[in-house]
């Protein structure tokens, strides 16, 4: 089969359709939600709290709702440009041949770009916003009505774009895998994670809940929560907080940090926040014999195993990816 250029148009499920695809039905998704409401209040649970749950869920219609004509709209918007559209479910951007693409349209949530920004290289991502009023809006710096004027200036080579620094690991074995925002390295459960952490000409034993390795895009999330966590801390002992990491989204370096380290007898705290750099990679040895994972941009269902025996090397990525804004 010959393949042709195209737009790839990169969509996401919404809430309704993760209830229906579990309970089949509106009828017996809405009745789920109202009993588990009913359940938690008390046994003289009022009227109004049953209310409440239907509010809820038609919360939910009226999101699918919008979300689907959104994307109807930026399709049909988009067709007569020259190139077929071609839609990508979020489950089938991992596989998606994006070499053909010329042009990729995200209709958000911001999450969905950084979700597609790794596998699309380098050709130009333009975030469309469905729902201002719900999406952030910090990776969708478009509107519905300004989809077809955005994609036709990319085509035609004209758009201005902001290009982002990307984060890459690999393993030991030969396995590598991208970040837009960050890297988690941990365990699949909650007990402790074991690694041994080389950095520069240190190293350290850890025992904790895990490892964030972070892009400059990504500073603002994961990693951001990790440094208020401490801050309030600080705060609440009468300690000088901390201010939070802001990297610029094309910066030439990562940021990792430690999650709740242990000090024990087998284990140290002192190497617990760092840099990666062109000139200093982060390097993490599995001390665990089973159940260590390394997943990125917060996708635990597509891991590298990380496990005793295991290397894995964090640096910046050769090629970065390019928003439109």
């Amino acid at each position: 089969m010959k393949l042709t250029p195209n737009i790839a148009l990169v969509t996401t499920p919404t809430r309704l359709a993760g209830l229906l695809a579990k309970f089949g039905t509106k009828g017996s998704a809405r009745f789920r939600m109202q009993t588990a409401r009913s359940t938690y209040l008390s046994e003289n649970v009022s009227a109004a709290a049953v209310v409440h749950a239907n509010a809820d869920f038609d919360e939910y219609i009226d999101e699918d709702q919008r979300y689907l004509s959104a994307v109807k709209t930026i399709r049909n918007e988009l067709e007569g440009l020259g190139y077929p559209v071609v839609l990508v479910p979020r489950n089938y951007i991992a596989s998606f041949f994006f070499q053909m693409t010329e042009a990729v349209v995200v209709v958000g949530p911001d999450g969905l770009v950084a979700n597609t920004a790794k596998y699309a290289g380098d050709i130009p991502i333009i975030g469309i916003n469905p729902m201002p009023d719900r999406f952030d809006g910090v990776l969708l710096p478009f509107q519905i009505a300004e989809a077809r004027r955005v994609v036709h200036r990319t085509l035609a080579k004209k758009a201005t774009v902001r290009r982002v620094t990307l984060g890459e690991v690999s393993l030991s074995d030969g396995q590598s895998m991208l970040a837009f925002n960050d890297f988690f390295v941990g365990r699949s459960s909650h007990v402790s994670s074991r690694y041994i952490l080389y950095s520069g000409t240190k190293s350290e034993t850890h025992s904790s809940s895990g490892v964030i390795v972070s892009t400059g895009a990504g500073s603002t999330g994961w990693l951001s929560s990790v440094y208020h966590m401490t801050c309030g801390i600080s705060r609440t002992l009468g300690l000088d907080p901390s201010s939070p990491p802001h990297l610029p989204w094309d910066t030439n370096a990562l940021q990792w940090v430690v999650r709740e380290p242990f000090l024990s007898r087998s284990s140290q705290v002192e190497m617990v926040t760092g840099q990666v750099r062109s000139e200093l990679p982060l390097r993490l040895e599995s001390l665990m014999p089973e159940g260590g994972v390394i997943f990125s941009d917060g996708i635990e269902s597509d891991f590298l195993d990380f496990n005793s025996g295991t290397i894995a090397e964090f640096r910046i990525a050769k090629t970065q990816s390019k928003l439109v804004v």
